[in-house]
């Protein structure tokens, strides 16, 4: 038997070469295409901008979803790849997230890591009622409205108070939080906020204090909120109430008043409501009203544990914003004659 043996096969290192070649080329154009997508291609087309939510627990495939919604072009696969290898979060704060024209994937991807979600100031002025800050968050469009399945009567449990007035137990102030946020987490911070001003008021009380408790400090704070429009006055406003508490006098408060009167108030105080017994008419029953009567600020707390030292007992309205103290009920009726004949020539 005869054996043949043909040439040794050839290794096509040529086409490997140029298959290779072709491999790199794609590889540097898919590079080249990653990077652009990632640093310098806007994610909207249009020059406006889009916003998008992120929920408590939501997995990154729903985010990117979300994403995708909000009108962003880029594939989904790349920008959860990014989300997954772009940064060392594995989980991103929820809220709402703005994508403004011109940012790229590597700035969402920056934002999301750093929490930059939108947020919007809420403000509670001091002075106001329980009544006027529930409307003020029923009237905001950027968080979510809660408050209103929620009765007056059953917030404060909510918070662990049951039975507890929900007046007075705000703090003013500015409050910001992420868009969308539940109006009644904003009442949650500012109920927290209350509670540790009025507790740093009460430990640092004077040794003369006129209230017996912090419940009776935020009632008299919140008094001396209304009864002054100026910070200054604010301790001698104080001082008065606080020494007719001493000493079993009525206070004669016409915020007090006008509070309990609640929507029958017309605007001016006239002597019948001064004649009809409520429970908030400091003209007819001794001691403070049941519950306060607006949200006293830091000023208002400070002055009611803290009255300024003095046997005033009496205050007029000057016209100006400010008052004029008086210890005896004769200068007091002088003042108060003073000052409506200055109010009368002004408006003659």
């Amino acid at each position: 038997m005869a054996f043949s043996f043909s040439s040794p096969v050839r290794f096509p290192y040529r086409i490997l070469r140029a298959v290779l070649a072709w491999t790199l080329a794609g590889t540097l154009v898919l590079a080249l295409l990653l990077a652009y997508l990632w640093r310098m291609h806007p994610l909207l087309a249009n020059h406006g901008s889009a916003e998008f939510e992120i929920l408590p627990g939501q997995p990154a495939r729903s985010i990117v979803q979300s994403i995708r919604l909000a009108g962003v072009g880029v594939p989904a696969l790349l920008i959860e790849a990014a989300m997954r290898f772009g940064s060392k979060e594995r989980s991103y704060r929820p809220g709402i997230y703005r994508i403004d024209a011109g940012l790229t994937l590597s700035g969402l991807i920056a934002r999301l890591a750093r929490g930059e979600f939108v947020s919007t100031e809420v403000r509670i002025i001091e002075g106001w009622t329980f009544r006027q800050i529930r409307q003020a968050l029923l009237d905001r469009s950027d968080l979510r409205p809660v408050l209103v399945s929620i009765e007056d009567r059953d917030l404060m449990a909510r918070f662990g108070e049951p039975g507890v007035a929900p007046e007075g137990q705000f703090y003013p102030d500015t409050y910001v939080v992420p868009k969308g946020t539940q109006d009644i987490l904003v009442l949650q911070q500012a109920h927290q906020e209350m509670v540790k001003h009025l507790a740093q008021a009460w430990d640092s009380r004077a040794a003369d204090c006129a209230t017996a408790s912090p419940q009776q400090t935020l009632i008299l704070a919140s008094l001396v909120e209304k009864e002054s429009a100026l910070p200054a006055d604010r301790p001698m406003v104080a001082a008065v109430l606080s020494n007719r508490l001493r000493i079993g006098m009525l206070l004669q408060t016409d915020p007090a008043v006008i509070y309990g009167l609640g929507a029958d108030y017309d605007g001016h105080l006239h002597k019948r409501d001064l004649a009809l017994d409520t429970p908030f008419n400091t003209y007819r029953r001794k001691g403070l009203p049941p519950t306060p009567i607006a949200m006293p600020g830091a000023d208002a707390l400070q002055a009611a544990t803290h009255p300024a030292r003095s046997n005033v007992l009496y205050f007029v309205a000057r016209g100006d914003g400010s008052s004029e103290f008086s210890v005896t009920l004769a200068a007091h009726e002088r003042a108060v004659v003073r000052y409506r004949q200055a109010v009368s020539k002004g408006r003659s």
